[in-house]
C-alpha cells in the first residue's frame, strides 16, 4: 500500500472507533487509531464522565491498549477524527488536533518506538485532512529520553 492509502484506511479505523465513543456529554465524538510497526491497527475512543477531568480522550485509550499488551514502544502513525453524529456519520469541518496532553502522551509512546510519528488529522466529514510530524505538534518535547531511559 501506499503512504496515501495507509493514511486512508488508519483514518478509517478511527472513524469506526468514533462511532463507538461515550460522549454523552458533549456529543462530541473523537476517534483514534495507532499504527504498530508490524502493521497492526489499536483504537480508542473518547470516554467522558460526569466528572469532566476524569475524562479520557481517544488518543489516550488508544495508546492505554498498547501499554497494557506490552506494545508501548512499536508506535508507527497514529490518525485521529472528530467531530458530531448525525446519526449516520461525524460531521465538521475541520481536522480534530490532539489535544496538548494527547500530543505529551503519544510523545512517550513515540520516543520509546525510536520514531517521530506521523499523525493525520481528520474532520468529521473526511473532506479535511492534515498530516504532521509529531516533533511538529510537540517541539521540543519533554519524555523518556530527558530522564536517561532512552539513548541518543
Amino acid at each position: 500500500m501506499s503512504d496515501h492509502e495507509d493514511r486512508d484506511a488508519l483514518i478509517a479505523a478511527a472513524r469506526d472507533a468514533a462511532a463507538r465513543a461515550y460522549a454523552p456529554y458533549s456529543g462530541f465524538h473523537v476517534g483514534a487509531a495507532l499504527l504498530l510497526d508490524n502493521g497492526d491497527v489499536v483504537t480508542g475512543a473518547n470516554v467522558e464522565n460526569a466528572s469532566y477531568g476524569l475524562t479520557l480522550c481517544a488518543e489516550t485509550a488508544a495508546i492505554a491498549k498498547i501499554a497494557n499488551e506490552g506494545w508501548i514502544d512499536r508506535l508507527a502513525a497514529v490518525a485521529i477524527i472528530g467531530g458530531r453524529p448525525d446519526g449516520e456519520a461525524l460531521i465538521g469541518s475541520e481536522p480534530v488536533h490532539p489535544c496538548g496532553r494527547c500530543r505529551q502522551i503519544l510523545n512517550e509512546a513515540a520516543e520509546r518506538s525510536k520514531t517521530d510519528i506521523a499523525v493525520h488529522c481528520a474532520s468529521g466529514d473526511g473532506a479535511a485532512i492534515r498530516s504532521y510530524r509529531l516533533s511538529e505538534l510537540l517541539p521540543a518535547a519533554f519524555g523518556p529520553k530527558d530522564l536517561g531511559l532512552i539513548p541518543d
